[in-house]
Parts: structure tokens; sequence; C-alpha cells
């Protein structure tokens, strides 16, 4: 997801104060306590996650050129530092892929990270070349999340991953799609019980996941990944020039990556959202979402009535 630029513009925007709060996030300023990153249970297995991921849309798709690589390299190590671990990718995704799997290999800490990628493909043969792809790309024998990209031929390649799944090859099984109109075909397959993960678009403004799909996932026990936390950008947008309002200091919310974050991963249905970006300090922003209290059911409401007076 595209949000640097406009996230920068708002960091100017509202003064170095705030720009230096990015930079000495919650991490800096907590005491030890608060430095544990707020997890959620993976139902199928109960393994535990961070709440606070990485996307790899469009960030990671760049050549071989050190100076292109450079700062995804201080991505990855800030992911490890501060103990960031689900990276999601996609054949879709150019190479990016290729790039997680080169970088983390250097950096040696390619198995400190629970990867998801995806098949993005039509045909059971074409599937299983693709994900076989995606193995070699990322530099593992073992991934643990394959979701089934937008939807796509999801019934081929669902029988292939629960093949899969019962070889050791894979974990977790998973589904995804982008976009509202996908929610009610996505919900079925939660409640049919045919896979582990599913992963959608859900925002503080884009809250249609909220009528249904995120409580059936929670029902039925499937964990769920948050995919477009920032709108591709249009929220920082929408409070370009505007400080934070008072009230979400009591829930330790130090930048509006921080605010549109925590009220994702303030419902209790989300297991991690996944902010996608090639910037360091916003890595570090990021995953201080992960960090001290979430707002409540009467602070999530606050949120939203601020931000749509925004």
């Amino acid at each position: 997801m595209k949000d640097s630029f406009s996230r920068r513009d708002v960091i100017k925007s509202i003064g170095l104060s705030s720009g230096a709060m990015l930079l000495n996030p919650l991490f800096a300023h907590a005491k030890p306590e608060q430095k544990i990153m707020i997890q959620r249970t993976i139902p199928a297995s109960g393994e535990k996650l961070p709440v606070i991921g990485l996307g790899s849309w469009q960030q990671f798709d760049v050549g071989q050129a050190a100076s292109e690589r450079a700062a995804l390299t201080k991505v990855l190590e800030e992911m490890e530092t501060l103990g960031g671990k689900l990276i999601d990718a996609s054949p879709m995704y150019g190479r990016a892929e290729e790039v997680i799997g080169a970088l983390t290999t250097e950096l040696k800490n390619n198995d400190k990270f629970f990867f998801a990628t995806k098949v993005w493909t039509t045909g059971k043969e074409q599937g299983i070349a693709q994900m076989n792809d995606s193995f070699r790309k990322m530099g593992r024998k073992k991934i643990e999340l394959m979701q089934i990209h937008n939807l796509q031929d999801w019934q081929t390649h669902l029988k292939t991953l629960k093949d899969w799944k019962a070889q050791g090859k894979i974990k977790y099984i998973g589904i995804t799609h982008y976009t509202d109109s996908a929610h009610a075909r996505l919900e079925q397959i939660v409640k049919a019980k045919e896979v582990d993960f599913v992963q959608f678009n859900y925002s503080i403004r884009s809250r249609n996941a909220e009528k249904s799909l995120l409580n059936a996932a929670k029902d039925h026990g499937v964990a769920v990944i948050i995919n477009e936390p920032f709108e591709q950008g249009a929220l920082f947008r929408a409070v370009k020039g505007k400080e934070l309002p008072a009230f979400v200091a009591d829930y330790d919310i130090r930048s509006w990556a921080q605010y549109f974050l925590k009220y994702i991963v303030s419902h209790p249905a989300v297991t991690c959202a996944i902010p996608g970006t090639s910037d360091v300090k916003h890595v570090t922003d990021n995953l201080g979402a992960a960090l001290g209290k979430l707002p409540d059911e009467a602070g999530r409401k606050k949120m939203i009535e601020w931000i749509e007076k925004a």
C-alpha cells in the first residue's frame, strides 16, 4: 500500500514534535512490561501472533540493486528486532517473494518470521507449480500460511492445500480478498470451516466487515488478517494538518498510524493487521500499535465519531 508520501506529508504538517514522536515511539518510552507486544491466538492451533505484521504489495517489488533493497533490509531488521512476525506476500506482487526470501536469508533471520503467501492462478497443476516457485523464492521448505488469492479457483486450490497441510508442507490454509463485495462469499467459506485464516479489507472508515464477517470468523474459529488498513494512504490524507485528539492518549496512541491500526486490532476477531511500508520509521511506528492499551468499545465509538468529522 502506497502510504509513504502522504504519511510524510502528515508528519510535516503537524510539526517537528510529532515527527520526533515517530522516531521515538512507545518502544522507547515504555516500561519493560509495556514492551511486550499484544498477541492474538490462532484458533486452529493455539499459536500466537503479534497483532501487527507487514504487507509487501508494491514496496517489495524492487530490483536486485543494493540501492533498491537497502531500505527494505532495514525494514526486515527492525521487524525482527521489535518482535514482528507475520510477513504477507503473493506472486501477484512482482518480485516481493524473491526479495523477502533473499534479504531474510542474507540477514539470517528467514526462520524468525511467519511467512504468509498466496496462490494466484487457475488450475491444479498451475497452482502447484506456482506454489513450489514461492517456496524456492522465499527460501523455505515449509511456509506457515498459504492463502488462495482473491478467491481465484479457490475450490481447486483448497484440495491441494489440504493435501499439503496433511504432508506438513504448510501449517495453515487461508483465503483472501480486498473488496467489500467479496465479504459475503468469504463468510460462507468461513462458516463452512474450510480454512484456518481469512484475509480481507477493514479500516476505521471502511467497516463493512463489522456487519457480520468479523463475528463469523470469531464464532467459527478462523484467524483474521486485515489488509488495506490505511486505505492506500487515503486515511493519512484525510487527517493532514490535524492534531491527534487528546483522548487517544488513554490508549497509548502516539501517531495517526497507531490511531488507525489500534482501531482495527481492538476488534476481538482480528488476529493481525498488515500495513505495508518500505520505510523503517514507519515499521517502528506501526509496530507501536501492538503495545500498550487498546481502545474499549466506548473508545472505538469516539474514534469513529472523530474521524468522520475530520
